[in-house]
């Protein structure tokens, strides 16, 4: 383990004397999260700097941008309870069932709390490259009560807000489904109070960092004439200052989680009778009735993080509906090539990958690269959770670094490539003043893409190395073994799922 932390912090040590790299401004059409709403008075600074005394009208949000984004956080929500809570419920043992039910859904009322306290405020306010400050603590700001007035947030589109605590509740989910990712890689023998000092510690260190670095930024108002462009570039996270593109979450939600899992799998160990004995899940329809509503609710997902009712949330919503199909298909005929017949935990965890995959580009390829993008990551997860997982040899009990992980990776790294105008891409926005969009050349946004990817692997796992060590040491990570062959729902919860 020693030499495993060693290289993430040689990794991290040789990324920071790369320095950041003042690449091109990332796309108007890019991630929902990236728009770290500034608020009205701050996006309209720069522009008062250059601009006649006469005062700007007070920014007003449009109600069918407030109406798709309440319905989008709203699916989100679905996602994880109940969609992830089923998906993983379903491919656990029975006597683990509540378990995994349990881990999900406080993990996720945990991590919404904590984002109202703090986190909204250190992942998306104006801090230093790496976090945010403490403007948003308590989500003070958000709301005037005196006169019932909202702060609004900037989202791509120059002159066009939303309530920045409507911004706030979207994120939210967004903390909440990344820690609960996490539980898949450790699930059926970690404490239960372990979990839950692991997830504030992780949360608190390691996603509102990221999120800060890949998404925040001032908003296309600050962008109010040449001379204050550096300015408000320098004031961004250090991942969107090098444009990397990451529509709704590749590195933030996937590869961030991934990593925490992988490491949370070798450093808690394998599960009692592991290799040995039968651990197949105990109930494939509950994880399809889960998969659907991953799928279903990933279109707020994805497409709501276009921050608005319009073209880059459809092209979203289109390729979320087209990779995800081709990945299934993806996967079903490796598993047909491999071993004669697919399967529908196959064509399941296919669906999820093609998910995955997409979420950094949805908004930021166009309509044949999604397929491709889906129909790369259905193999690829595939080999993810077959080959890769032997070699690492860790029991990442539910695949979380073979889907998530890898279809992340293949996502953030594919966004690259196709986001180009000459392959049917959106392109990026390379002049946020007039907003003008462009394309970069392939090999340099790929290669962007690349230090995001690594940045945030050598990131998160450091942190989650560093709690989970944390947490053995202050209450242990993992039950005795008369617990874990007892079952976690009876041990740890004293209830079961199902009558005998």
């Amino acid at each position: 383990m020693r030499k495993l932390i060693a290289s993430f912090a040689l990794g991290l040590a040789l990324l920071g004397l790369a320095g950041p790299s003042w690449a091109q401004a990332p796309a108007a059409s890019e991630p929902a999260a990236a728009s770290a709403p500034a608020a009205a008075d701050a996006a309209s600074a720069p522009a008062a700097a250059s601009a006649p005394a006469a005062a700007a009208p007070a920014p007003v949000a449009n109600k069918g941008d407030n109406a798709w984004m309440l319905v989008a956080t709203l699916l989100v929500i679905m996602m994880t309870v109940p969609g992830l809570a089923l998906f993983y419920g379903g491919l656990v043992r029975s006597k683990n069932m509540l378990s995994v039910l349990m881990q999900v859904m406080v993990t996720f009322s945990l991590i919404v709390v904590l984002w109202a306290l703090y986190g909204y405020s250190l992942a998306f306010s104006e801090g230093n490259a790496y976090f945010g400050g403490f403007d948003r603590v308590f989500m003070k700001g958000l709301f005037n009560s005196a006169d019932g007035t909202f702060a609004m947030g900037a989202t791509f589109s120059k002159g066009v807000y939303i309530p920045e605590l409507l911004f706030a509740a979207f994120q939210a989910t967004f903390a909440g489904i990344t820690c609960c990712l996490i539980v898949g890689a450790f699930a059926e023998r970690i404490k239960f109070s372990a979990v839950l000092l692991f997830m504030t510690l992780w949360f608190t260190f390691s996603y509102a960092p990221i999120a800060h670095m890949v998404w925040y930024w001032m908003g296309p108002d600050a962008y109010a004439s040449k001379d204050v462009v550096d300015a408000m570039n320098a004031k961004a996270g250090l991942i969107w200052q090098w444009g990397a593109l990451d529509f709704a979450g590749g590195t933030v939600v996937h590869i961030n989680a991934a990593v925490a899992g992988i490491v949370g799998a070798f450093m808690i160990g394998k599960r009692v009778g592991y290799g040995k004995e039968a651990m197949a899940p105990h109930s494939l329809p509950l994880t399809m009735v889960g998969a659907a509503m991953l799928w279903v609710g990933w279109f707020g997902f994805n497409a709501g993080s276009a921050l608005e009712a319009g073209n880059s949330a459809v092209l979203a919503f289109m390729n979320t509906f087209t990779a995800t199909s081709a990945a299934v298909l993806a996967w079903c005929l490796g598993e047909a090539m491999m071993r004669g017949k697919a399967s529908m935990l196959g064509a399941a965890s296919g669906a999820v990958a093609g998910l995955v995959a997409i979420t950094p580009a949805a908004g930021n390829v166009g309509l044949m690269g999604a397929i491709i993008i889906g129909f790369v990551a259905g193999f690829a997860c595939l080999w993810g959770v077959n080959g890769l997982k032997k070699m690492l040899g860790a029991d990442d009990s539910l695949d979380v670094f073979g889907v998530h992980g890898v279809g992340g990776i293949v996502g953030a790294l594919l966004t690259g490539v196709f986001n180009t105008q000459d392959l049917g891409g959106p392109g990026l926005v390379t002049d946020w003043v007039t907003a003008t969009v462009g394309s970069n050349p392939i090999g340099a946004q790929v290669w962007i893409q690349l230090k995001a990817v690594l940045l945030t692997i050598v990131w998160s796992g450091v942190v989650a190395a560093a709690a989970y060590k944390i947490v053995d040491l202050v209450i242990g990570l993992r039950v005795p073994e008369e617990e874990e062959r007892e079952g976690l729902d009876i041990s740890s919860h004293g209830e079961t799922a199902y009558s005998k």
